[in-house]
């Protein structure tokens, strides 16, 4: 007989309740007990597993960055109008916030290796379909495949992070992932522009061919399996829903969630408007904005390695995510009184200024997110790792396009949105994580 909402609720209220206790002291090295040979012989190769996460989650920017600088080719080459072309990134992105919730699930119930491998496989075969794509709907399809396939590399990272680690070493990991992942959205429109002077815009379609390649031969031949059969989910998608509903009724767990996906959405407002803002409204040049955009991304990265290295295990995960969403607030704030003309016509590197801070703060906010998260799901790692990542980009999408909705000649819509989205994050981190109740 099926078993009731209620006991699948007190289970997974069960798992949830212990899945941070124990095991989360910082430190923990060696040997732990219950950890499967692959994650022990994983953390025992800590470099060359980090470089192997790392470039699965450098995938979705690989993927779209590296295509941006090939935009006008593709409008030209497909005799499509700019306004459908567009529509390539859109899918793109959409198959990368759809897929992750598919992939999370799967990965919970067959482990992590086969829907990676599987995931990755059909990345590459789309992504080589890019080049050949004759027309723009064609090449629209095979981005929203490229996409969905490109999700398993987010999820299932993210997943066997919680598999190999607990606690303070959990956030430590992620800061060291954020080191990768930020360097991939700075070196990808390079890596593009330079692809086009020997080539066209397929070019870069088959560069990521082999990328997708090279990455899936690595997991294939270096990634272990890191969930044990006795710890996988056994159900079909009924019993995947259920654990997602039992997820988003921990109240923790969704302020984290949305916690991060707001902070996501104030940085992806940023990533959307400031072409726009520093180049057209406060005069940058291309090289000006390019150099400026670079600083911001090392800003993100140096501080969250200052986030992993130095504060995590000396104060606590919720203390650093306070800190760096105050900042965010503060940066927001101030940027908004800076376009609004508060202080008069401040011109680009006051404002400039401001978004460095709001920038680097990321680097504290973001990983601490994830692992206070998934501190709490080892039951489920990879559906909790599917929320996370679907409600970051779904927030972000929408955040996108409000940057924009004042017309062009003001900045005050972004930072209108990233203020509340900052203040946003702050009041569900403090309104449903409630950090001090926790502190002892």
């Amino acid at each position: 007989m099926p078993e009731s909402g209620a006991s699948r609720a007190q289970q997974e209220r069960t798992h949830i309740s212990t899945a941070g206790t124990g095991a989360t002291e910082p430190g923990v090295t060696g040997t732990t007990p219950g950890k499967p040979a692959a994650v022990e012989a994983a953390r025992r190769t800590g470099l060359l597993v980090t470089l192997v996460l790392g470039g699965l989650t450098a995938v979705p920017p690989l993927s779209m960055d590296m295509y941006l600088p090939a935009l006008p080719a593709v409008t030209d080459s497909l005799h499509a109008p700019a306004a459908t072309v567009q529509l390539t990134l859109t899918a793109c992105l959409t198959g990368l916030a759809l897929g992750q919730v598919v992939v999370g699930p799967l990965s919970d119930r067959w482990g992590r290796r086969r829907p990676l491998l599987i995931g990755m496989m059909i990345y590459v075969v789309a992504t080589a379909l890019c080049v050949f794509a004759p027309t723009t709907g064609l090449l629209i399809g095979f981005r929203l495949l490229q996409g969905l396939a490109g999700a398993a590399g987010i999820v299932i990272a993210r997943a066997v992070v919680r598999d190999m680690y607990d606690g303070v070493e959990m956030a430590r990991f992620f800061s060291t992932l954020m080191l990768i992942s930020g360097v991939a959205p700075i070196v990808a429109p390079l890596i593009g522009g330079q692809v086009l002077r020997f080539t066209d815009w397929r070019g870069i379609f088959a560069v990521l061919t082999v990328v997708g390649l090279v990455l899936t031969l690595v997991v294939w031949k270096w990634l272990g399996e890191t969930l044990p059969p006795r710890e996988r989910h056994t159900g079909g998608l009924g019993d995947a829903l259920r654990t997602m509903r039992g997820l988003l009724a921990d109240r923790v767990f969704t302020g984290y969630m949305i916690a991060g996906s707001l902070a996501f959405a104030a940085l992806f407002s940023y990533v959307s408007a400031s072409p726009f803002v520093m180049q057209e409204i406060y005069g940058a040049s291309p090289q000006t904005f390019s150099l400026l955009f670079g600083i911001n991304s090392v800003g993100l990265i140096i501080v969250g390695q200052i986030n992993g290295k130095i504060l995590v295990g000396r104060v606590s995960l919720d203390k650093a995510l306070a800190v760096g969403l105050s900042v965010i607030t503060l940066a927001a704030a101030a940027l908004l009184l800076m376009t609004t003309g508060v202080f008069g016509d401040v011109g680009l590197f006051p404002v400039a200024a401001g978004l460095f801070v709001l920038m680097s703060a990321m680097g504290m906010a973001m990983p601490n997110t994830n692992a206070q998260a998934l501190m709490r799901t080892k039951h489920a790692a990879g559906s909790a790792s599917a929320l996370l990542g679907t409600s970051s980009f779904l927030i972000g999408a929408i955040a996108s396009p409000l940057v924009g909705i004042a017309g062009e000649g003001t900045a005050v819509p972004m930072a209108v949105v990233q203020l509340v989205c900052a203040v946003g994050a702050m009041a569900c981190f403090l309104g449903l994580c409630r950090p001090w109740r926790r502190a002892a």
